[in-house]
């Protein structure tokens, strides 16, 4: 019971009392760092370029609660696919096929996209402004399979996995790269589902601060590093 003739709900400007600690030990514990190379077609190193990444997509929101969740509560949370088609979870979709089993399709990173565009809210993004496609054509690269961790990787007080992808420059002219987006293969469907519906979608979006220029017979590789710190 709140004693008094006026509650005033403007938070903004409540106390927050000092915490016992040092500002020394109010360290970020989670960091998402984007690092790209490019080499040569010696394979020397040309170029180094490292970036903070903190660009999740609504994608990845939703799937920070099972499928079971939004199905349980009678709520449904809709992801948007790559191709700009939908699917809910909730109501039909009570789960998401990980790790594979004898009644699922498994779910999995399909790699990093690159692009020469820019979405102006990654937050809303579905797919890459203007993806560059696999090929050796003009204006393509040749994408290599993504290099994916088996495990977590443990080091002192930090625990951090990393994704990396390579992609070689077989065309006569210069491409160049000012976006990149983690895409996630999602296998879903109801409970039991024998063949659960498969689509795209992308979880993870960043817009370079400037261009990486790749030349003919060159090589770029872009590295994911997610670390949480104890």
């Amino acid at each position: 019971m709140i004693v008094g003739s006026k509650v005033d709900y403007d938070i903004s400007n409540l106390y927050i009392p000092k915490d016992g600690k040092g500002d020394n030990d109010f360290q970020k514990s989670f960091n998402a760092t984007l690092t790209i190379i490019v080499r040569d077609k010696e394979g020397n190193v040309i170029k180094r370029y490292k970036q903070k990444s903190h660009s999740p997509t609504s994608n990845f929101i939703g799937l920070m609660l099972p499928a079971t969740y939004f199905n349980s509560v009678g709520h449904c949370w809709t992801m948007t696919t790559t191709s700009n088609s939908t699917f809910s979870c909730g109501g039909g979709c009570t789960s998401i096929g990980y790790p594979s089993n004898s009644d699922n399709t498994p779910s999995y990173l399909v790699g990093i996209m690159i692009g020469s565009g820019s979405n102006s809210n990654s937050y809303s993004a579905y797919n890459l402004n203007a993806p560059i496609s696999n090929g050796t054509g003009t204006g393509q690269l040749l994408y290599s399979s993504p290099n994916i961790p088996t495990n977590i990787t443990i080091n002192g007080s930090q625990a951090y996995f990393l994704i990396s992808q390579s992609y070689y420059n077989e065309s006569s002219g210069t491409v160049n790269i000012t976006e990149l987006g983690i895409i996630v293969n999602i296998s879903y469907g109801g409970g039991g589902q024998s063949s659960p519906t498969s689509a795209q979608i992308l979880t993870w979006y960043d817009t370079l601060s400037s261009p990486i220029s790749v030349g003919s017979g060159q090589q770029v590789v872009i590295y994911y590093t997610f670390s949480v710190n104890a």
